[in-house]
């Protein structure tokens, strides 16, 4: 996890070590090294220096970010097949990738992958880059904490005999890189990002700040684990403005800013209609197309605070008193009242 998190700047000299030692290892020419801020950057780094043909010349269904996780990890499944038989294997392997599983990478690269879809010139290398350099990267912090993290269990807990030279190189490519794009006679090297940062439920989540940012800029906005346009995720949301909600052509967008700015704001905003109300109680209907249906609210004004809270009840209500009876489990109001 401490790898999968980090947000230290890699020391080039090491990190190039590693990756030279990682094509020693396959049989591979030492490449020429390059590095990079940010996978953005590196995509970009590909597209405008890079001869026009070269993913045509240098794309393999197996690439050798493949190459490296196949040598070392197939080597190392032999010998503890050997050592603790396949089927205890398949049982450690279950156990700790359910202790270790890391949710964060794959929320990062799918965040990254939808804003290179969004971002990178559109032509036809930018889709190769998309498709082929970034789903065949060599991700460190993805392997670390999964394989990895069983190999090392099994090597430093359970003492198995092991192929040390092998198992040194593979960490070393673990803990000293981020992600690479590695090729027959070039591999990118990209710097971790500057700041990560979550929720209490681990998801990527800032408000009015990136919750992924590098060093060169490139940032990535998240609201509860949900991605976010650069246009709603630098404003904090208690100034989102209720009209986005009337342009936002997405529903899920459309769900994250209704929970950011909240019904209350909403209904003052949007002007809701008021079609409704029993004592303190108003059902209100905002016809405006904020959401895939008409939205109904029971406004609840507080007769001590004047203190106003909306909460959403279903289209089908017809009353006041039948919005508050949903709201309080089929209790009619006046019984409720008494309870309380």
């Amino acid at each position: 996890m401490a790898i999968a998190l980090s947000s230290e700047r890699i020391d080039r000299e090491k990190a190039a070590k590693a990756v030279k030692a990682a094509y020693v290892a396959i049989n591979y020419e030492q490449p020429k090294i390059f590095f990079q801020d940010s996978p953005y950057a590196a995509c970009n780094w590909m597209l405008k220096q890079l001869p026009p043909d070269f993913l045509d010349n240098y794309y393999e269904p197996n690439s050798l970010a493949t190459l490296f996780s196949t040598h070392f990890l197939v080597e190392l499944s032999r010998t503890l097949d050997q050592q603790l038989g396949n089927q205890l294997c398949k049982q450690l392997i279950n156990c700790l990738d359910y202790l270790a599983d890391n949710p964060f990478n794959n929320q990062i690269f799918r965040d990254l992958m939808g804003k290179f879809s969004a971002k990178l010139v559109e032509h036809y290398y930018s889709w190769w880059i998309k498709i082929q350099l970034i789903e065949c990267c060599f991700e460190p912090e993805k392997l670390g904490n999964s394989m990895i993290g069983f190999f090392d269990f099994c090597i430093s807990v359970l003492n198995i005999v092991h192929p040390q030279q092998e198992w040194k190189v593979f960490q070393s490519l673990i803990q000293e890189c981020a992600w690479l794009f590695a090729y027959d006679d070039i591999c990118i090297i990209c710097d971790r990002p500057l700041h990560l940062r979550f929720d209490n439920q681990n998801r990527l989540h800032a408000e009015g700040e990136p919750a992924i940012e590098f060093t060169d800029g490139y940032s990535l906005y998240s609201h509860h684990g949900v991605t976010l346009p650069e246009k709603y995720g630098k404003v904090h949301p208690q100034q989102w403005q209720s009209q986005w909600l009337l342009t936002e052509e997405n529903a899920e967008l459309r769900r994250v800013l209704i929970q950011g700015i909240g019904y209350t704001r909403i209904c003052q905003e949007l002007q809701a209609i008021e079609l409704d109300t029993w004592q303190e109680y108003t059902l209100l209907k905002i016809d405006a197309d904020v959401d895939e249906e008409a939205i109904y609210l029971l406004k609840m004004t507080c007769p001590s605070t004047s203190f106003i809270h909306a909460l959403r009840v279903p289209p089908n209500m017809k009353s006041a008193r039948e919005a508050i009876r949903w709201v309080n489990w089929g209790i009619e109001p006046e019984e409720f009242a008494v309870q309380t």
